[in-house]
């Protein structure tokens, strides 16, 4: 077995916070790293277009926000209300979803699917935003940077979503802890 190779601190357990630009203040121990948390999923694009034929613009208006609809809009029958979505992109969308909430780990009832968006910037990279109940969980597990990664093929879509943070949170399960606050 060989040892840990020091980092540029001489701590060989700082890597990490180094490598997110975070090195802790006051050297290697008694400091807590950084919070990092990861969800994936991966959702068949069949379910989400079956629900969309089902439930048509309920389904969509419960699920998505207005710039994730927008982002996901298609031209291919205007006419046909389940055809004007591309599936693919919904489907990416809503795994990025349930993957965000798997880094939240709520305790009790979920956060609104809509407190919860993919947005894409002008750029066309997506960002996590969150709002409502979903932002309270990530303030209290300390989560204060996301990223996600979307992928999609014809019958699949993925995401993976990593939530970073202060490594100051109230414990691993969501709930706050007590700190004698009132």
């Amino acid at each position: 077995m060989t040892a840990a190779t020091p980092t540029r601190s001489g701590c060989p357990d700082t890597w990490l916070a180094e490598a997110l630009g975070q090195l802790p203040a006051g050297g290697c121990r008694g400091d807590r790293p950084p919070t990092i948390r990861v969800g994936v999923d991966l959702v068949a694009v069949a379910d989400v277009m079956e629900s969309v034929e089902r439930f048509g613009d309920r389904y969509i208006q419960r699920i998505f926000t207005s710039h994730e609809i927008a982002c996901c809009r298609s031209d291919l029958s205007p006419r046909d209300p389940a055809l004007r979505y591309s599936f693919e992109s919904l489907a990416a969308r809503f795994a990025a979803k349930e993957a965000t909430v798997k880094v939240l780990r709520p305790v009790g009832p979920r956060p609104e699917w809509r407190s919860i968006e993919v947005f894409r910037t002008e750029g066309g990279w997506c960002e996590i935003r969150l709002r409502g109940r979903a932002s309270a969980l990530a303030d209290r597990a300390g989560i204060d940077r996301w990223a996600v990664s979307l992928t999609h093929e014809a019958a699949m879509a993925a995401a993976v979503v990593v939530g970073v943070g202060r490594g100051d949170s109230a414990g691993d399960d969501g709930a706050s802890s007590d700190r004698g606050e009132g």
